[in-house]
């Protein structure tokens, strides 16, 4: 007998999908198809009381990428809105949040940049860092996710959500804190290496309530990117947008080309040059790979 359901976990190549009546199946992919992410829809069929087969997936609304080397892997499906976790402390990559701007642009998708540990001392240097976000229209959420949640509730409310991020941000202590009885395994910080040590090995999706979820990923280092194209990733800085089209060459690639109506502008001071810096890196990325 066939069911739909939802895929609440993605272990490699087994994912564990959620049935209508809120029952849990084992289930495995036909032949070696592995492209399944949390938040897709599927239709499996059961070989046992717990265990099934994916046989088919429906048609997803968004999806993101993380990066494996040069090989993209599906992170989540059918999420509205990607929450990007940050902190205070551990010191937090800039690129890899333009990563997962670029990426949450170019997928239509709400991003929210919620600033973690603001209870620690020297947060304002983390904090002025993001004012170049904030004046871009991004909304950006102070909270320190061990003392006090709430701030963060309202923004989740009618989303699937995606919480990304590098290690030790605190995505763990956030779900512990939204959802105490799902007992998910806290981040141990390494200090000498001002990083985290990974500790969630697979990506899994939380039901917040009946109409928002949250779907915790693993610790990103990378988000994938190699599947947009260069005119995506230009349109994916929206600052840009008032100047693409204007440069001298139609191919403009925004480099180093004379004449770039983008290259100008952060001449003149009307776009960041470290966003540009950003996106030269990020493009020439892509040309080599």
């Amino acid at each position: 007998m066939m069911q739909s359901g939802l895929v609440v976990a993605a272990y490699g190549r087994r994912y564990e999908v959620e049935l209508p009546n809120k029952s849990r199946i084992s289930c495995v992919t036909r032949s070696k198809k592995t492209d399944l992410a949390c938040g897709d829809i599927v239709t499996i069929k059961l070989t046992d009381t717990s265990e099934g087969v994916v046989e088919s997936s429906e048609p997803r609304k968004s999806l993101l990428y993380r990066n494996s080397a040069f090989k993209s892997k599906i992170l989540a499906a059918n999420v509205t809105q990607i929450v990007i976790v940050l902190a205070t402390q551990p010191s937090f990559y800039e690129a890899l949040l333009n990563r997962c701007l670029v990426s949450a642009e170019a997928a239509q998708i709400k991003p929210l940049i919620v600033l973690n540990k603001c209870d620690l001392a020297d947060a304002d240097a983390a904090k002025n860092k993001l004012k170049l976000y904030q004046d871009l229209g991004y909304q950006v959420l102070h909270l320190s996710a061990k003392q006090d949640i709430s701030a963060l509730r309202p923004y989740l409310v009618n989303h699937q959500s995606v919480l990304v991020g590098q290690s030790g941000m605190g995505k763990s202590t956030i779900i512990n804190a939204l959802l105490p009885g799902q007992q998910v395994r806290t981040q141990t910080m390494s200090a000498a290496l001002d990083s985290g040590k990974h500790t969630t090995t697979a990506a899994h999706l939380y039901h917040l309530d009946e109409t928002s979820s949250l779907i915790d990923s693993p610790g990103l280092q990378e988000f994938g990117l190699h599947h947009l194209t260069n005119e995506e990733l230009e349109l994916a800085f929206k600052e840009f947008r008032p100047y693409l089209g204007k440069c001298r060459f139609n191919n403009c690639k925004h480099l180093h080309e004379p004449d770039c109506a983008v290259i100008n502008a952060a001449n003149y001071g009307k776009i960041s040059t470290v966003r540009l810096g950003f996106y030269q890196s990020l493009a020439q990325e892509q040309m080599i790979s």
